[in-house]
């Protein structure tokens, strides 16, 4: 019955690591985005990566903006959803 005290030892020492995720948004560059359904396409990539929380593309400035958690995913998932969906991607910025 030893092992109650050390699982919850190792929970509560685990804890403060969950505080260290934050949302995050990065804005993409999507240069390939050149017709009316590619931004649908380039969503649909994106927002099949577990952690993003939020999409929103732009056609006119050819760019995707993607909110989010940094425990769950990363920048390198979001754009690796984008060119298996045939476009090619990058950030422009990240907050």
């Amino acid at each position: 019955m030893k092992l109650k005290p050390l699982a919850l030892g190792l929970s509560l020492a685990l804890a403060p690591l969950a505080a260290f995720a934050a949302e995050q948004t990065v804005t993409l560059s999507v240069p390939g985005m050149t017709c009316a359904s590619c931004p649908y396409i380039v969503e649909s990539a994106i927002s099949g990566v577990d952690g993003v929380q939020a999409v929103e593309t732009s056609l006119e400035s050819r760019t995707a903006t993607v909110t989010f958690d940094d425990a769950a995913t990363t920048v390198e998932a979001i754009t690796g959803a984008t060119l298996d969906a045939g476009y090619e991607s990058s950030p422009i910025n990240e907050s």
